[in-house]
């Protein structure tokens, strides 16, 4: 099978590349093709990628393209994981929401909207060269913010392009643990959009053992979400929230963080994979290693801003555990070749799984995967505040696929306007004016 990355010049590609490399049996991947429209940083990947396949019995071969066509012509599977602007355009968007006092983080409030504002029209682009070069291929996008980008996508691919995270995945195997649980051995009952979900149940044969670990204060204090949100708090909501439910029900305490910051998160890993793509460039040493350091540092600092907000100190070993995103693709990839059925926390179109929201709505939840594709499960409903917020976060994403799509300004205004976490129409447009200034891929919004 062939294998398209988009975005293959991209950090994390590698962690992908080492999960096919474990893959064996019929109807897995020997061709990859990386994509980029950056031909220094495809080879830098290219190079740690032939170093992780080497004295590897039948490891996949590797080509490099800047070439959309050419990468997508074939292919059996595509992996979107480009980022519109860079991450010059991620460190711009958190600037320029913390000036005005708000949220700039990538996926969320005023940062995320500039992100899909400037993402959704290539993703359209890519959607429908997709539909047109390779129409039989399953799209697997985790391009961010991924909910937003896979709805998009899905209105020229249909059920052909599925999103994925590793935020529920790594909750999930967290609470199980805590539990004494083993992670595969249980299932999750967990719902919402991508970024903005909780985790309401966890059974182990047949049991649901959520409330267990709501009533053991050091069982729940002992994993991340628990240090972060603090055990009364998860209690008060009878549920384990995805993390970046901190920029919500923390929200001051994370701006107020983010701004007393040396740098945001993004300037940081600007800073920090150039200092990667340089290395490997000018052959300072096996790239490879430099790749695990690199990655070794990344991930001990995630989410480290809203940590200090919580007063918790440095991420756990426990939570440091390798493979998210990759197992997952991987996981649906083999499901849909093989017709190896799976269960996978994957956002897809809603259908009927969530009542709050239209068939359209692409949500995150437990989905049924075969060689027909991933189908969600009926959810019970959203309750209070979480259904609140889910539709109030679905209605900003229109807004902003309204305005990718018409080239509205005043439906980007909305966007931000409407978020719970911009908290002003003046600020919303002052938004809306500074990120059209500072980002090119903005200058479709007309005056």
């Amino acid at each position: 099978m062939k294998l398209a990355i988009l975005g293959g010049g991209g950090f994390r590609v590698p962690l992908v590349y080492g999960a096919l490399l474990g893959d064996r049996g019929a109807g897995r991947v020997t061709r990859v093709v990386l994509y980029d429209l950056d031909a220094g940083r495809l080879s830098a990947i290219a190079r740690v990628l032939a170093e992780q396949a080497a004295g590897a019995a039948d490891a996949p071969e590797v080509t490099v393209t800047t070439d959309l066509d050419d990468a997508l012509r074939g292919a059996d599977f595509v992996f979107s994981a480009i980022r519109v602007g860079g991450l010059e355009g991620r460190a711009a968007d958190e600037r320029i929401a913390l000036e005005e006092g708000v949220l700039g983080q990538e996926t969320v409030g005023a940062g995320g909207i500039a992100y899909g504002l400037r993402t959704v029209p290539v993703a359209v682009g890519i959607a429908r060269r997709v539909a047109a070069v390779a129409p039989d291929a399953w799209v697997i996008n985790f391009t961010n913010p991924a909910g937003l980008v896979t709805e998009a996508m899905s209105h020229h691919l249909g059920d052909r392009v599925i999103g994925i995270c590793d935020s529920p995945v790594g909750l999930g195997r967290r609470v199980a643990r805590a539990l004494g649980a083993e992670p595969d051995r249980a299932g999750i009952d967990y719902v919402g959009l991508n970024h903005l979900g909780w985790l309401r149940g966890l059974y182990v044969g047949g049991r649901d053992q959520l409330p267990r670990l709501l009533g053991d204060s050091a069982a729940l204090g002992s994993f991340e979400e628990g240090r972060l949100f603090g055990v009364d708090w998860l209690r008060s909501l009878g549920a384990v929230p995805n993390e970046y439910l901190h920029y919500y029900y923390f929200n001051r305490e994370a701006v107020a963080a983010e701004r007393a910051a040396k740098q945001t998160r993004g300037a940081f890993l600007r800073d920090q994979q150039s200092g990667f793509y340089e290395t490997v460039a000018r052959g300072g040493g096996p790239a490879l290693e430099a790749w695990e350091r690199t990655r070794a540092e990344r991930e001990a600092t995630y989410m480290a801003e809203n940590r200090e907000a919580a007063g918790v100190g440095e991420r756990a070993e426990d939570d440091l555990e390798p493979g998210g995103y990759e197992r997952v693709a991987l996981a649906l990839m083999r499901a849909i070749a093989r017709d190896e059925r799976a269960t996978l926390i994957l956002n897809v179109r809603n259908r009927t799984a969530l009542s709050a929201l239209d068939a359209d709505a692409v949500v995150e939840v437990p989905c049924l995967v075969d060689a027909n594709g991933a189908h969600p499960v009926a959810a019970a409903p959203l309750t209070g505040h979480a259904a609140g917020l889910v539709c109030a976060v679905k209605a900003v994403e229109r807004e902003i696929l309204a305005a990718a799509d018409s080239g509205s300004r005043e439906a980007a205004v909305k966007a931000f306007a409407l978020h719970p976490l911009v908290d002003s129409v003046g600020v919303a447009r002052r938004l809306l004016t500074a990120y059209a200034g500072a980002h090119p891929g903005l200058a479709y919004l007309r005056r």
